[in-house]
């Protein structure tokens, strides 16, 4: 006996016709769909490491593109002279151009030096390379001087080196004057006798283009006033006539140098009797040399010479060359510095000298006083 088989008609949907998820509740979500999609952990493992590994790569490219753009505008600010740069004393040179300090003691280095010793260089000197090599000093002498002064006294290779800035370019005589002058100038710690001075050395180096210190003061002091550059002329005229036999003349006031330059160019004898007067007076202080330019100044007695020596002690106190004279000593108690002026004697020294007994005290000083009577 056969069993009848029965047939039924099946309709199935078409293959571009979406599977729409029911809404219903507790109904399955489709497994052929992205929502079924699952990934196992190695998969997941792989994909996040992917992702650190496109990070770090844009990371590591946006530091250098940084570091790129650092490293040019190092070499931009160095080229422009921007850059401090610790250099060697002795490949700075000062030999393409006379200094506009005047020959002499300078009361103020000492000062300086000390500064520098305690505090450091807060404004680095300014140099330009040499063709043949080392640099050439365009403005910070005074400095260069402290630091020299430094590596003498200590012998600490510390001191061997300066902070510079290393100016674009090459050397030319006569940016080098204004630049120089420009520094001081605008510092106003010049004189007119030292603004005079640069002046004509400018005119009588052969390498500028100027003919006279006329062209000179023009040249080197454009933006100062008229007035100024005026008196600058009057100073270097002065210099021309008394340079040899003047000791102070970075002393001389702005007035009273402008009047003796008009006395002499209208009585030129006056500067032979200003000469005979101070030739052969070694011991002068400032104030003795100012007090006899006053007196020529003023038209007092112009035709009768001074005395060429100085008057006796009881008439006229010694004095030594410079009101204030500062210096430095060792000690038992470490370095000293000591100041001494009229009525002042001033000592500085790490030690507290309140704890020292008042009779012990007053025995020192009584035995320094008496020491220097």
């Amino acid at each position: 006996m056969s069993r009848k088989r029965r047939i039924f008609d099946i309709t199935l949907p078409e293959d571009d016709e979406a599977v729409q998820p029911s809404d219903q509740p507790g109904d399955m979500p489709d497994p052929t769909g992205e929502a079924g999609m699952r990934r196992g952990p190695m998969a997941s493992a792989i994909a996040e490491n992917a992702e650190a590994v496109k990070a770090r790569r844009t990371a590591v490219e946006s530091i250098r593109a940084e570091n790129d753009a650092l490293a040019h505008e190092y070499v931009a600010l160095r080229e422009a002279g921007h850059v401090v740069s610790a250099v060697l004393l002795a490949e700075v040179h000062t030999s393409m151009l006379v200094r506009d300090r005047m020959p002499g003691d300078d009361p103020e280095l000492v000062d300086l030096v000390a500064s520098i010793r305690d505090l450091g260089l807060s404004n680095p000197i300014r140099i330009l390379p040499r063709p043949d090599g080392g640099f050439e000093l365009v403005q910070g002498y005074r400095r260069l001087s402290a630091y020299r002064m430094l590596l003498e006294e200590t012998g600490d290779d510390a001191w061997s080196r300066i902070p510079a800035l290393v100016l674009p370019g090459e050397p030319d005589i006569s940016s080098l004057y204004r630049r120089m002058v420009d520094e001081n100038v605008i510092r106003k710690n010049l004189s007119f006798a030292e603004m005079a001075y640069a002046a004509r050395n400018y005119a009588a180096d052969p390498a500028t283009d100027a003919d006279d210190v006329a062209a000179a003061v023009a040249a080197l002091f454009q933006s100062a006033p008229y007035s100024k550059r005026s008196y600058i002329r009057s100073f270097s005229m002065l210099l021309d006539s008394l340079s040899d036999v003047l000791a102070f003349p970075t002393e001389i006031p702005r007035a009273l140098g402008v009047t003796l330059a008009r006395q002499i160019k209208d009585r030129p004898e006056v500067a032979s009797q200003i000469r005979d007067a101070l030739m052969g007076w070694s011991d002068r202080s400032a104030e003795d040399e100012l007090g006899v330019l006053r007196r020529y100044a003023d038209g007092e007695e112009p035709h009768k010479p001074l005395p060429a020596t100085a008057p006796a002690s009881a008439e006229r106190p010694l004095r030594g060359g410079r009101t204030k004279t500062t210096f430095h000593i060792q000690s038992s108690a470490g370095q000293v510095k000591c100041t001494a002026g009229p009525g002042r004697l001033e000592i500085k020294v790490e030690r507290d000298f309140s704890s020292i007994e008042r009779a012990r005290l007053e025995r020192a000083i009584a035995s320094l006083i008496d020491g220097l009577a």
